[in-house]
């Protein structure tokens, strides 16, 4: 993991203020459990071959992932063999098991030599209506498969309330309490439509810490449905939270879950809140689950965008020898190469910058128009021009 120096960070000096500092447990580092390889792949059109499966498993497992959900063996055949080389693989990551409250769910896991699984059911009145569910039934449902998956072997059991976020409080608590005392050795706080503000967040855990103690460790797992998931994570931490479940990229149903590298970077540099990741291969992981996932994130993405520190704006161009006058962060903290782009918005700076990055030379006076070249075509044909159209430009200026 690559150490962080302070001359790589150039954040607001009102950031280290106490009403936005406190609350935070810095004792220890939060921890990041992964679930694209299930939650992540529910995303509408995305599908992961075993092998796909087993590659992104192996980068998480490198990025410092301290936990890889490695999916729920009946959905498919593909599934299950997936679950088989993840777990025989040794990775430094432990492998978790996603399962419902469902014996069969828990069979296929302790088939498989899962040592760790995740058991969920939903906890609100209003999914337990569209399931047919009763109160009753959930809490026998929880008791039953919680049980069952310690008294087989799974060593660690986590009970993970679906919907917990819309859930009277007092029955999530009952269900809390009674999943614990049947041998659940900790507890996901979720948030599956994202429903919730931040502040609401961490008044919700703070209240669950409150009922489970302190030595139960507490999950957080939140969709971005108001684009807010990175700052209910935050929240979350800062509610008490241990652990945070999310996925590379965002990836998940709807809007999606919480971005664990966003979390992450979020985390360390605006909080002072130490993380269990290697930030230094966020892109090399967001690459290869986008390579996978046949899909293509938003180029301004925080973390892992294509252009996240490439610059087009002149005015921007024109400083960028120094990085801190327009980055909040240092590109090497995240191993990714600053340039600039030739466009539409293009100034003299990124004419001079370019030259010197291809090692090609052009009279200062020969500038102008080639700017003017660039930007005909940024306008034009609304896009950027290559480096070989820029070489091509150079040479009949």
């Amino acid at each position: 993991m690559n150490a962080i120096r302070p001359d790589q960070i150039w954040t607001s000096s009102l950031n280290d203020m106490d009403v936005v500092q406190r609350g935070f447990d810095r004792s220890k580092p939060v921890r990041f459990y992964d679930t694209t390889l299930r939650d992540g792949e529910q995303s509408t059109g995305v599908s992961f071959s075993a092998n796909d499966k087993f590659e992104i498993a192996v980068k998480l497992a490198e990025l410092g992932i301290g936990r890889i959900e490695s999916g729920f063996p009946r959905v498919s055949d593909e599934d299950t063999q997936a679950v088989r080389r993840i777990l025989d693989a040794n990775l430094s990551s432990e492998i978790w098991g996603f399962a419902r409250c469902v014996q069969g769910d828990i069979d296929a896991h302790l088939e498989l030599g899962t040592r760790y699984t995740l058991v969920e059911i939903t906890t609100s009145d209003m999914k337990m209506k569209a399931f047919g569910f009763t109160r009753e039934k959930v809490k026998n449902s929880v008791v039953n498969s919680v049980k069952y998956a310690k008294d087989k072997g799974i060593e660690r059991v986590n009970f993970f309330a679906v919907d917990s976020t819309r859930s009277d409080l007092g029955y999530l608590r009952e269900i809390y309490t009674a999943a614990i005392e049947a041998g659940a050795d900790e507890i996901s706080v979720v948030d599956t439509i994202g429903a919730c503000a931040p502040e609401t967040v961490e008044y919700l855990v703070g209240e669950v810490r409150s009922w489970v103690g302190k030595d139960i460790p507490i999950h957080w797992h939140g969709h971005n449905d108001f684009g807010l998931a990175t700052a209910a994570a935050i929240a979350a931490v800062r509610g008490g939270a241990d652990w945070i479940q999310g996925t590379i990229n965002g990836m998940g149903e709807r809007a999606g879950n919480a971005d664990i590298c966003e979390v992450a970077l979020a985390l360390q540099f605006l909080y002072k809140v130490p993380v269990e990741l290697d930030l230094s291969k966020a892109r090399e992981v967001s690459d290869i689950v986008q390579k996978h996932g046949k899909y293509t994130v938003d180029s301004w993405k925080p973390v892992s965008g294509k252009y996240l520190f490439t610059r087009e704006s002149g005015g921007v161009a024109s400083q960028f020898h120094m990085p801190s006058a327009i980055e909040p962060y240092s590109s090497e903290i995240l191993q990714a190469d600053r340039r600039v782009a030739l466009g539409k918005k293009s100034g003299l700076a990124n004419i001079k910058i370019k030259l010197e990055e291809l090692g090609i030379e052009a009279p200062a006076e020969k500038h102008a128009a080639i700017l003017e070249k660039v930007k005909h075509i940024g306008t034009s044909e609304k896009r950027l021009v290559s480096d070989d159209e820029f070489r091509a430009m150079v040479a009949s200026a």
